[in-house]
C-alpha cells in the first residue's frame, strides 16, 4: 500500500503499487485503487488494456478515419468495416502489383486515377508508363 502526492498534495485514499515484468523483462509499476483483485489479475487486465490501445493506434496509422459521421454504434461499425475493406484492397494491390510504393504513395496515386482505366493505375503503381 502506499500514498502518493507530497506533503501538501497528498492523496486522501491510499493505493495499492503493483511491479509486474513487461515482455522484455522490464519493470512496470502499476499503481491502482483495487485491492479485491489479485496482482495477476490486474496484470491481466493491463496487458488486455494495452493490446486495446495497440489497436486503436494502429486504426489511427493506416484507417483514413478522421471523425465519425454518425453517432450510432452501427454507424461507427459501418465506417470501420469500410475502411479496413479499403486497407484491405490496398494491401491486395500492393500485393499483387509487386510494387515498391508505400501504402500512402499508392493510396494518392489511387485517388488521382480513381476514374482512370485499370490499366493507368496499376501502370503507375509498379512504375511503368502506359502503353
Amino acid at each position: 500500500m502506499i500514498v502518493t502526492g507530497s506533503t501538501q498534495t497528498r492523496c486522501e485514499n491510499t493505493s495499492r503499487l503493483i511491479k509486474i515484468y513487461d515482455n522484455k523483462g522490464d519493470i512496470l509499476n502499476l499503481i491502482t485503487n483495487r485491492f479485491d483483485l489479485s496482482a495477476k489479475d490486474i496484470a491481466d487486465m493491463y496487458k488486455s488494456r494495452w493490446a486495446i490501445e495497440l489497436f486503436f493506434k494502429w486504426i489511427k496509422q493506416h484507417l483514413n478515419i478522421k471523425t465519425f459521421y454518425g453517432r450510432s454504434e452501427q454507424a461507427v461499425h459501418n465506417q470501420i468495416y469500410a475502411e479496413l475493406i479499403t486497407y484491405c484492397l490496398h494491401v491486395l494491390i500492393h500485393l499483387e502489383t509487386n510494387s515498391k510504393k508505400t501504402y500512402l504513395r499508392i493510396t494518392r496515386l489511387l485517388k488521382a486515377s480513381l476514374w482512370d482505366s485499370p490499366r493507368v493505375w496499376i501502370s503507375a503503381i509498379q512504375g511503368k508508363s502506359v502503353p
